[in-house]
């Protein structure tokens, strides 16, 4: 059904409307700057769908009682899905040679005996991030040391679609080392497949940050890597999604965002620190049965 006359072509007041639901509903804030890249990436979409405007568009994902589907369609198209292994990796080798035995020796057993420890990678976009994480603690030995589950989501089906096949082209190993790849990974037609021992390790999900139905499970984790995407939201989806991760995370545990991402312009009870050379948001609340020393000091 035909709700406007509108040409193909997104007036101001059309791209208000449709990006400040796209807003509510996924995070992902496109500023009047970028007026024109939303229409480019949805046009695609309207003319599938055979409508006749981007205000059609809009009615349909606001109004439609099959909308669902088609907003899988929007963050799949929307969502930037560039990563590769080993990106940051002073992050992951912070977690694996200073935090795990840190965390084990003074939290752990105490608090949460025979619990597994879980790490989740959200916003994983293809997969590149929570199978560094595995091989990263394969390599130290960690899983045969505690249990430990890696939890990995991504709102973009088409994104975790290929993180389930995971096979990956020569472009995610730009930064990742030959002799890693060798040893968990082989030919796989016109790329390189990830050895089931790693690719097990990792429990797989289409899930959206900004839905707490989708998340609350995922988000009592003990270290969370929410990486590059923040760059995306605004600030009112950030601080959103910071504070249900606070409220929903293990005593203590730690949070991990890109170089590139702060908190420092909104209020949160995470308290940033430096740990051999990474950044790490720490969430500490007091706990009267034993005493909180500062996890990155010597």
């Amino acid at each position: 059904m035909k709700f406007s006359s509108e040409p193909l072509n997104l007036s101001d007041n059309t791209f208000v409307i449709l990006r400040d639901l796209i807003h509510q509903r996924t995070g992902l804030f496109y500023g009047n700057s970028k007026q024109n890249m939303l229409a480019d990436k949805l046009s695609i979409r309207v003319k599938e769908l055979m409508l006749d405007s981007f205000l059609d568009y809009y009615y349909l994902l606001k109004y439609d009682q099959s909308a669902d589907q088609e907003w899988r369609e929007v963050i799949n198209v929307l969502t930037v899905q560039e990563t590769y292994f080993w990106r940051e990796y002073d992050q992951i080798k912070v977690l694996v040679e200073v935090l795990l035995p840190k965390y084990l020796e003074r939290f752990y057993n105490l608090s949460y005996p025979c619990q597994p420890l879980r790490i989740w990678s959200a916003a994983c976009s293809t997969g590149e991030e929570p199978l560094t994480i595995a091989i990263a603690l394969n390599e130290a030995g960690w899983f045969e040391r505690v249990p430990i589950e890696i939890w990995a989501s991504d709102a973009s089906s088409k994104a975790i679609n290929k993180a389930l096949s995971g096979v990956y082209r020569q472009y995610s190993f730009r930064s990742f080392p030959e002799s890693l790849k060798a040893k968990y990974f082989s030919a796989h037609n016109d790329g390189w497949k990830v050895s089931s021992l790693i690719h097990n390790r990792v429990h797989w999900s289409v899930n959206n940050l900004l839905v707490e139905s989708d998340i609350q499970y995922l988000a009592q984790a003990h270290f969370i890597f929410c990486r590059n995407v923040f760059i995306y939201f605004s600030e009112t989806s950030i601080l959103k999604t910071v504070d249900f991760f606070y409220q929903r995370m293990f005593n203590p545990s730690y949070l991990f965002l890109s170089a590139s991402e702060s908190l420092l312009k909104i209020k949160t009870d995470f308290e940033l620190q430096e740990i051999d050379g990474a950044f790490v948001y720490i969430k500490h609340k007091p706990n009267p049965y034993y005493f909180i020393e500062d996890i990155g000091k010597k």
